[in-house]
């Protein structure tokens, strides 16, 4: 907690400006000190720990709510968010509202709502952190499903290890806003670099050696 995650989070969004350097989707520049895209040229989507769905809407208008804003009506309106539901398996759900659902299926439809727009990249902030272990294991595997199916790059922010070794190609382990390693979870786990990120990633103990310089 407190370490920045949630902040990095927000400037690739577009919600923060960066103090000092740069961030770049492939070779397009989104932020320096030149100026910053505005979230709504970005082509992300986010899904929020709260889920941020509209209680009075259902579940077909809260998946199709970016396809308005973007002046998408009509048949490609209908099939875009029929394929977003379908991909998430709550097509029967299209007219239920928030409140008829269970914490997964919320999830889910936020997730939709994601897919919806084809986004080149989705932003998850601690998207399981309100599921209990049941709900979390699968919408783990919904979460893999999802990224093979859409192709799209995801930067899923967790203090959960287990998520993180669970759902990433890679990861970036950070600590009091420092960015302290970046690789593949197989190669963290094995070698991290330094006592923080193994005490992070890992659940073994760190041994303290003294030695003399000059010794061998």
């Amino acid at each position: 907690s407190g370490c920045g995650k949630t902040t990095v989070l927000r400037m690739i969004a577009g919600f923060e400006k960066p103090t000092d350097g740069s961030i770049h989707l492939g070779e397009r520049l989104l932020s320096d000190a030149s100026g910053v895209v505005p979230p709504e040229q970005r082509n992300m989507a986010m899904v929020f720990q709260s889920y941020a769905l509209w209680p009075h809407m259902t579940v077909a208008d809260n998946v199709g709510y970016p396809l308005k804003v973007r002046g998408i009506a009509g048949e490609r309106y209908r099939v875009k968010v029929t394929n977003a539901l379908r991909t998430v398996r709550l097509e029967s759900y299209a007219d239920h509202r928030p409140a008829d659902l269970s914490g997964g299926q919320r999830q889910r439809v936020a997730l939709a709502r994601c897919l919806v727009t084809e986004p080149d990249v989705v932003l998850l902030d601690e998207p399981l952190a309100n599921l209990d272990r049941h709900l979390r294991a699968e919408m783990e595997e919904t979460f893999r499903e999802f990224h093979a199916r859409s192709g799209a790059t995801m930067v899923y922010v967790t203090h959960d290890q287990a998520e993180a070794m669970a759902l990433a190609t890679d990861i970036a382990v950070l600590s009091d806003g420092q960015m302290m390693q970046i690789g593949r979870p197989a190669d963290i786990y094995a070698r991290p670099e330094g006592s923080v990120v193994g005490g992070l990633i890992g659940q073994g103990s760190i041994v303290q050696l003294a030695y003399t310089l000059g010794e061998h």
